[in-house]
Protein backbone atom coordinates (compact mmCIF):
# COMPACT_ATOMS: atom_id res chain seq x y z
CA UNK A 1 0.00 0.00 0.00
CA UNK A 2 1.48 3.35 -1.08
CA UNK A 3 0.49 6.17 1.31
CA UNK A 4 1.71 9.77 0.95
CA UNK A 5 0.79 12.74 3.18
CA UNK A 6 -0.13 15.98 1.41
CA UNK A 7 -1.51 19.34 2.51
CA UNK A 8 -4.56 20.46 0.51
CA UNK A 9 -5.83 24.05 0.96
CA UNK A 10 -9.59 24.38 1.23
CA UNK A 11 -9.68 26.65 -1.86
CA UNK A 12 -8.44 23.68 -3.93
CA UNK A 13 -10.87 21.29 -2.26
CA UNK A 14 -13.96 23.41 -2.98
CA UNK A 15 -12.99 24.16 -6.59
CA UNK A 16 -15.57 22.57 -8.87
CA UNK A 17 -17.72 21.45 -5.91
CA UNK A 18 -20.99 19.90 -7.08
CA UNK A 19 -23.67 17.98 -5.18
CA UNK A 20 -25.98 15.77 -7.23
CA UNK A 21 -27.72 14.18 -4.26
CA UNK A 22 -27.74 10.39 -4.66
CA UNK A 23 -25.63 10.61 -7.81
CA UNK A 24 -22.65 11.70 -5.72
CA UNK A 25 -20.67 14.77 -4.70
CA UNK A 26 -17.44 15.96 -6.35
CA UNK A 27 -14.80 18.62 -5.70
CA UNK A 28 -11.07 19.34 -6.12
CA UNK A 29 -11.59 20.56 -9.66
CA UNK A 30 -13.87 17.64 -10.43
CA UNK A 31 -11.10 15.13 -9.66
CA UNK A 32 -12.38 14.03 -6.23
CA UNK A 33 -15.45 11.94 -5.49
CA UNK A 34 -16.24 13.46 -2.10
CA UNK A 35 -19.20 11.21 -1.60
CA UNK A 36 -18.92 8.34 -4.06
CA UNK A 37 -22.20 6.74 -5.03
CA UNK A 38 -21.53 3.78 -2.75
CA UNK A 39 -21.60 5.95 0.37
CA UNK A 40 -24.59 7.10 2.38
CA UNK A 41 -26.33 10.44 2.41
CA UNK A 42 -24.65 13.20 4.39
CA UNK A 43 -25.32 12.69 8.11
CA UNK A 44 -23.54 15.48 10.03
CA UNK A 45 -26.09 17.70 11.74
CA UNK A 46 -26.14 20.82 13.92
CA UNK A 47 -23.27 20.92 16.41
CA UNK A 48 -20.99 18.57 14.47
CA UNK A 49 -21.14 20.83 11.43
CA UNK A 50 -20.53 23.90 13.58
CA UNK A 51 -17.56 22.25 15.31
CA UNK A 52 -15.88 21.53 11.98
CA UNK A 53 -16.16 25.17 10.88
CA UNK A 54 -15.04 26.46 14.29
CA UNK A 55 -11.94 24.27 14.05
CA UNK A 56 -11.12 25.64 10.60
CA UNK A 57 -11.73 29.28 11.57
CA UNK A 58 -9.53 28.93 14.66
CA UNK A 59 -6.77 27.10 12.81
CA UNK A 60 -7.24 23.94 14.85
CA UNK A 61 -6.18 20.73 13.09
CA UNK A 62 -8.87 18.41 11.81
CA UNK A 63 -8.29 14.68 11.82
CA UNK A 64 -6.31 13.30 8.91
CA UNK A 65 -8.35 12.42 5.84
CA UNK A 66 -7.73 9.62 3.34
CA UNK A 67 -8.17 9.74 -0.41
CA UNK A 68 -7.86 6.68 -2.63
CA UNK A 69 -6.24 7.03 -6.05
CA UNK A 70 -8.39 5.57 -8.82
CA UNK A 71 -7.22 3.91 -12.01
CA UNK A 72 -7.95 7.04 -14.07
CA UNK A 73 -5.68 9.15 -11.84
CA UNK A 74 -8.52 10.85 -9.99
CA UNK A 75 -9.43 10.30 -6.33
CA UNK A 76 -12.25 9.35 -4.01
CA UNK A 77 -12.68 10.03 -0.31
CA UNK A 78 -11.75 6.99 1.72
CA UNK A 79 -12.29 8.64 5.10
CA UNK A 80 -13.41 12.18 5.95
CA UNK A 81 -16.45 12.47 3.73
CA UNK A 82 -18.65 14.23 6.28
CA UNK A 83 -16.03 16.80 7.28
CA UNK A 84 -15.29 17.48 3.62
CA UNK A 85 -18.94 17.98 2.66
CA UNK A 86 -19.45 20.23 5.69
CA UNK A 87 -16.57 22.48 4.61
CA UNK A 88 -17.78 22.64 1.00
CA UNK A 89 -21.37 23.33 2.02
CA UNK A 90 -20.28 26.19 4.27
CA UNK A 91 -18.15 27.83 1.61
CA UNK A 92 -21.00 27.39 -0.89
CA UNK A 93 -23.36 29.18 1.52
CA UNK A 94 -25.64 26.23 2.30
CA UNK A 95 -25.69 26.97 6.04
CA UNK A 96 -24.49 29.59 8.53
CA UNK A 97 -22.50 29.42 11.76
CA UNK A 98 -23.62 31.80 14.49
CA UNK A 99 -25.85 33.50 11.90
CA UNK A 100 -22.86 34.20 9.66
CA UNK A 101 -22.74 32.73 6.19
CA UNK A 102 -19.39 32.47 4.43
CA UNK A 103 -20.30 35.42 2.22
CA UNK A 104 -20.91 37.57 5.32
CA UNK A 105 -17.30 37.15 6.51
CA UNK A 106 -14.64 39.75 5.81
CA UNK A 107 -12.22 39.18 2.96
CA UNK A 108 -9.51 38.34 5.49
CA UNK A 109 -11.73 35.82 7.26
CA UNK A 110 -12.68 34.19 3.97
CA UNK A 111 -9.04 34.03 2.94
CA UNK A 112 -8.09 32.43 6.25
CA UNK A 113 -10.62 29.65 5.64
CA UNK A 114 -9.67 29.13 1.99
CA UNK A 115 -5.96 29.00 2.89
CA UNK A 116 -6.53 26.45 5.67
CA UNK A 117 -4.64 23.27 4.81
CA UNK A 118 -6.19 19.85 5.27
CA UNK A 119 -3.91 16.90 6.01
CA UNK A 120 -4.71 14.20 3.46
CA UNK A 121 -3.16 10.79 2.95
CA UNK A 122 -3.19 9.77 -0.72
CA UNK A 123 -3.50 5.97 -0.89
CA UNK A 124 -3.05 3.49 -3.70
CA UNK A 125 -2.58 -0.28 -3.80
CA UNK A 126 -4.14 -3.62 -4.69
CA UNK A 127 -7.82 -4.33 -4.20
CA UNK A 128 -7.09 -6.42 -1.11
CA UNK A 129 -4.83 -3.74 0.38
CA UNK A 130 -7.42 -1.03 -0.24
CA UNK A 131 -10.19 -3.11 1.31
CA UNK A 132 -8.08 -3.87 4.40
CA UNK A 133 -7.10 -0.21 4.73
CA UNK A 134 -10.65 0.97 4.22
CA UNK A 135 -11.85 -1.31 7.02
CA UNK A 136 -9.16 0.08 9.35
CA UNK A 137 -9.89 3.77 8.76
CA UNK A 138 -13.62 3.03 8.91
CA UNK A 139 -13.44 1.79 12.52
CA UNK A 140 -14.38 5.17 13.95
CA UNK A 141 -17.50 7.20 13.25
CA UNK A 142 -20.41 6.08 11.07
CA UNK A 143 -19.40 2.69 9.74
CA UNK A 144 -19.95 1.76 6.13
CA UNK A 145 -21.79 -1.42 5.26
CA UNK A 146 -19.91 -4.39 3.82
CA UNK A 147 -21.26 -3.59 0.37
CA UNK A 148 -20.22 0.06 0.61
CA UNK A 149 -16.70 -1.15 1.38
CA UNK A 150 -16.74 -3.50 -1.60
CA UNK A 151 -18.00 -0.73 -3.87
CA UNK A 152 -15.05 1.40 -2.81
CA UNK A 153 -12.58 -1.27 -3.86
CA UNK A 154 -14.23 -2.48 -7.07
CA UNK A 155 -15.35 0.90 -8.38
CA UNK A 156 -15.60 1.22 -12.14
CA UNK A 157 -18.04 1.15 -15.04
CA UNK A 158 -19.84 -1.96 -13.76
CA UNK A 159 -20.41 -0.58 -10.24
CA UNK A 160 -21.59 2.75 -11.63
CA UNK A 161 -24.21 1.05 -13.79
CA UNK A 162 -25.25 -1.36 -11.00
CA UNK A 163 -26.00 1.56 -8.68
CA UNK A 164 -28.31 2.97 -11.34
CA UNK A 165 -30.61 0.00 -10.70
CA UNK A 166 -30.03 -0.87 -7.07
CA UNK A 167 -28.77 2.17 -5.15
CA UNK A 168 -31.45 4.82 -5.52
CA UNK A 169 -34.45 5.49 -3.33
CA UNK A 170 -37.45 4.70 -5.49
CA UNK A 171 -35.15 3.24 -8.14
CA UNK A 172 -35.90 0.24 -10.38
CA UNK A 173 -34.95 -2.47 -7.84
CA UNK A 174 -36.92 -0.94 -4.99
CA UNK A 175 -39.85 -0.32 -7.31
CA UNK A 176 -40.32 -3.99 -8.19
CA UNK A 177 -39.11 -5.67 -4.99
CA UNK A 178 -39.85 -3.50 -1.95
CA UNK A 179 -42.62 -5.87 -0.81
CA UNK A 180 -40.34 -8.90 -1.00
CA UNK A 181 -36.96 -7.75 0.34
CA UNK A 182 -35.67 -5.79 3.31
CA UNK A 183 -33.09 -3.01 3.38
CA UNK A 184 -32.24 0.45 2.17
CA UNK A 185 -31.00 1.06 -1.39
CA UNK A 186 -28.83 3.97 -0.21
CA UNK A 187 -26.98 1.68 2.21
CA UNK A 188 -26.48 -0.79 -0.68
CA UNK A 189 -28.64 -3.55 0.82
CA UNK A 190 -30.43 -4.14 -2.50
CA UNK A 191 -27.17 -4.37 -4.42
CA UNK A 192 -25.67 -6.78 -1.89
CA UNK A 193 -28.81 -8.90 -2.01
CA UNK A 194 -28.77 -9.06 -5.81
CA UNK A 195 -25.09 -10.06 -5.78
CA UNK A 196 -25.79 -12.74 -3.19
CA UNK A 197 -28.57 -14.11 -5.37
CA UNK A 198 -26.65 -14.26 -8.61
CA UNK A 199 -23.53 -15.78 -7.06
CA UNK A 200 -25.62 -18.48 -5.41
CA UNK A 201 -27.22 -19.28 -8.74
CA UNK A 202 -23.84 -19.38 -10.48
CA UNK A 203 -22.42 -21.54 -7.68
CA UNK A 204 -19.38 -19.41 -6.89
CA UNK A 205 -17.04 -20.95 -4.33
CA UNK A 206 -16.60 -19.59 -0.79
CA UNK A 207 -18.85 -17.74 1.65
CA UNK A 208 -21.11 -14.90 0.58
CA UNK A 209 -18.49 -12.17 0.98
CA UNK A 210 -15.93 -14.12 -1.05
CA UNK A 211 -18.48 -14.91 -3.77
CA UNK A 212 -19.56 -11.29 -4.07
CA UNK A 213 -15.97 -9.99 -4.18
CA UNK A 214 -15.05 -12.55 -6.84
CA UNK A 215 -18.04 -11.57 -8.96
CA UNK A 216 -17.33 -7.84 -8.62
CA UNK A 217 -13.65 -8.34 -9.46
CA UNK A 218 -14.53 -10.34 -12.58
CA UNK A 219 -17.03 -7.75 -13.80
CA UNK A 220 -15.40 -4.55 -12.49
CA UNK A 221 -14.72 -3.16 -15.97
CA UNK A 222 -17.83 -4.45 -17.73
CA UNK A 223 -19.68 -1.71 -19.56
CA UNK A 224 -22.92 -2.42 -17.70
CA UNK A 225 -24.56 -4.53 -15.00
CA UNK A 226 -27.42 -5.76 -17.18
CA UNK A 227 -26.92 -9.48 -16.31
CA UNK A 228 -27.23 -8.70 -12.59
CA UNK A 229 -30.35 -6.60 -13.12
CA UNK A 230 -31.86 -9.24 -15.40
CA UNK A 231 -31.26 -11.95 -12.81
CA UNK A 232 -32.80 -9.83 -10.04
CA UNK A 233 -35.89 -9.28 -12.19
CA UNK A 234 -36.08 -13.01 -12.89
CA UNK A 235 -36.07 -13.86 -9.18
CA UNK A 236 -38.81 -11.36 -8.33
CA UNK A 237 -40.84 -12.37 -11.39
CA UNK A 238 -40.59 -16.03 -10.38
CA UNK A 239 -41.78 -15.26 -6.83
CA UNK A 240 -44.79 -13.33 -8.13
CA UNK A 241 -45.64 -16.14 -10.54
CA UNK A 242 -45.29 -19.02 -8.07
CA UNK A 243 -46.97 -17.17 -5.16
CA UNK A 244 -49.35 -14.65 -6.77
CA UNK A 245 -51.23 -14.01 -3.52
CA UNK A 246 -49.11 -11.57 -1.52
CA UNK A 247 -48.76 -11.78 2.27
CA UNK A 248 -46.55 -9.71 4.55
CA UNK A 249 -44.76 -12.91 5.60
CA UNK A 250 -43.18 -13.01 2.14
CA UNK A 251 -40.93 -10.04 2.84
CA UNK A 252 -37.27 -10.76 3.53
CA UNK A 253 -37.25 -14.47 2.65
CA UNK A 254 -34.31 -16.16 0.92
CA UNK A 255 -35.94 -15.88 -2.48
CA UNK A 256 -32.66 -16.02 -4.36
CA UNK A 257 -31.82 -19.42 -2.86
CA UNK A 258 -35.30 -20.78 -3.53
CA UNK A 259 -35.18 -19.50 -7.11
CA UNK A 260 -31.82 -21.19 -7.70
CA UNK A 261 -33.20 -24.54 -6.49
CA UNK A 262 -36.69 -24.51 -7.96
CA UNK A 263 -36.70 -22.19 -10.99
CA UNK A 264 -36.79 -25.16 -13.37
CA UNK A 265 -39.26 -27.21 -11.34
CA UNK A 266 -42.83 -27.73 -12.51
CA UNK A 267 -44.84 -25.97 -9.79
CA UNK A 268 -48.61 -25.66 -9.42
CA UNK A 269 -49.19 -22.18 -8.00
CA UNK A 270 -52.85 -22.96 -7.23
CA UNK A 271 -51.95 -26.05 -5.21
CA UNK A 272 -49.17 -24.19 -3.46
CA UNK A 273 -51.54 -21.38 -2.48
CA UNK A 274 -54.01 -23.91 -1.06
CA UNK A 275 -51.25 -25.43 1.07
CA UNK A 276 -49.97 -22.01 2.19
CA UNK A 277 -53.48 -20.98 3.21
CA UNK A 278 -53.94 -24.20 5.21
CA UNK A 279 -50.63 -23.78 7.03
CA UNK A 280 -51.28 -20.14 7.80
CA UNK A 281 -54.37 -21.26 9.72
CA UNK A 282 -52.55 -24.09 11.53
CA UNK A 283 -51.77 -23.04 15.10
CA UNK A 284 -49.12 -25.76 15.30
CA UNK A 285 -46.96 -23.73 12.88
CA UNK A 286 -45.06 -21.06 14.83
CA UNK A 287 -43.01 -19.68 11.93
CA UNK A 288 -45.46 -18.38 9.35
CA UNK A 289 -42.60 -16.93 7.30
CA UNK A 290 -41.15 -20.43 6.97
CA UNK A 291 -44.26 -21.73 5.21
CA UNK A 292 -43.06 -20.65 1.77
CA UNK A 293 -39.78 -22.53 2.12
CA UNK A 294 -41.61 -25.55 3.51
CA UNK A 295 -44.13 -25.93 0.67
CA UNK A 296 -41.20 -26.06 -1.75
CA UNK A 297 -38.70 -28.13 0.26
CA UNK A 298 -41.08 -30.15 2.51
CA UNK A 299 -38.54 -29.69 5.31
CA UNK A 300 -40.41 -29.24 8.61
CA UNK A 301 -37.54 -27.30 10.18
CA UNK A 302 -38.78 -24.18 8.39
CA UNK A 303 -42.08 -24.27 10.29
CA UNK A 304 -40.74 -24.21 13.87
CA UNK A 305 -43.57 -26.48 14.94
CA UNK A 306 -45.06 -25.99 18.37
CA UNK A 307 -43.30 -28.05 21.05
CA UNK A 308 -44.69 -29.48 24.28
CA UNK A 309 -44.32 -27.14 27.26
CA UNK A 310 -42.49 -28.09 30.44
CA UNK A 311 -45.83 -28.26 32.20
CA UNK A 312 -47.23 -30.70 29.64
CA UNK A 313 -44.06 -32.76 29.79
CA UNK A 314 -44.26 -32.93 33.63
CA UNK A 315 -47.95 -33.91 33.58
CA UNK A 316 -47.46 -36.78 31.13
CA UNK A 317 -44.31 -38.01 32.91
CA UNK A 318 -46.26 -38.28 36.17
CA UNK A 319 -49.09 -40.10 34.36
CA UNK A 320 -46.57 -42.65 33.10
CA UNK A 321 -45.21 -43.25 36.59
CA UNK A 322 -41.94 -41.52 35.65
CA UNK A 323 -41.16 -44.33 33.22
CA UNK A 324 -40.36 -44.37 29.51
CA UNK A 325 -43.43 -45.27 27.46
CA UNK A 326 -41.39 -47.59 25.20
CA UNK A 327 -38.87 -49.45 27.35
CA UNK A 328 -40.34 -48.90 30.82
CA UNK A 329 -37.09 -47.57 32.25
CA UNK A 330 -37.41 -45.04 35.07
CA UNK A 331 -36.28 -41.58 33.98
CA UNK A 332 -35.70 -38.20 35.61
CA UNK A 333 -37.44 -35.11 34.30
CA UNK A 334 -34.14 -33.72 32.97
CA UNK A 335 -33.60 -36.84 30.84
CA UNK A 336 -37.20 -37.20 29.69
CA UNK A 337 -38.17 -36.21 26.16
CA UNK A 338 -41.70 -35.35 25.01
CA UNK A 339 -42.79 -36.96 21.75
CA UNK A 340 -45.83 -36.74 19.51
CA UNK A 341 -47.65 -40.06 19.36
CA UNK A 342 -49.16 -39.06 16.02
CA UNK A 343 -46.73 -36.85 14.07
CA UNK A 344 -47.79 -33.37 12.98
CA UNK A 345 -47.45 -34.45 9.35
CA UNK A 346 -50.21 -37.01 9.99
CA UNK A 347 -52.50 -34.57 11.77
CA UNK A 348 -51.17 -34.92 15.30
CA UNK A 349 -51.59 -32.00 17.70
CA UNK A 350 -49.37 -30.74 20.48
CA UNK A 351 -51.71 -31.59 23.35
CA UNK A 352 -51.70 -33.94 26.32
CA UNK A 353 -53.66 -36.67 24.52
CA UNK A 354 -51.00 -36.85 21.80
CA UNK A 355 -47.97 -36.75 24.11
CA UNK A 356 -45.77 -39.59 25.33
CA UNK A 357 -42.56 -39.36 27.33
CA UNK A 358 -39.58 -41.38 26.14
CA UNK A 359 -36.05 -41.79 27.39
CA UNK A 360 -33.39 -40.30 25.17
CA UNK A 361 -32.34 -43.63 23.66
CA UNK A 362 -35.88 -44.61 22.68
CA UNK A 363 -36.63 -41.17 21.27
CA UNK A 364 -33.46 -41.26 19.16
CA UNK A 365 -34.34 -44.71 17.81
CA UNK A 366 -37.85 -43.50 16.97
CA UNK A 367 -36.49 -40.40 15.21
CA UNK A 368 -34.10 -42.48 13.12
CA UNK A 369 -36.84 -44.71 11.72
Amino acid sequence: MDIALRHIPIRELVAGYKDDAEDGVVGYGGRLDIRPKYQREFVYKGKKKTDVIHSVRNGFPLNIMYWARKEDGNFEVLDGQQRTVTICQYVEGDFSVERLFFENLTDAEQKQILDYELMVYFCSGTDREKLDWFEIVNLAGERLTDQELRNAVYSGTWATDAKRYFSKTGGPAQDIASRYVNGDPIRQHYLELALGWITTDLEFAGDKDERIREYMAQHQHDENAEPLWSHFQSVIGWVKSVFPTYRKEMKGLLWGDLYAKFKDASLDSTALETEVERLMADDEVKSKTGIYSYVLTEDEKHLNLRAFTKSQKRTVLERQGKKCKKCGKEIDFADAEADHITPWSEGGKTDLDNCQILCRDCNRRKSNK
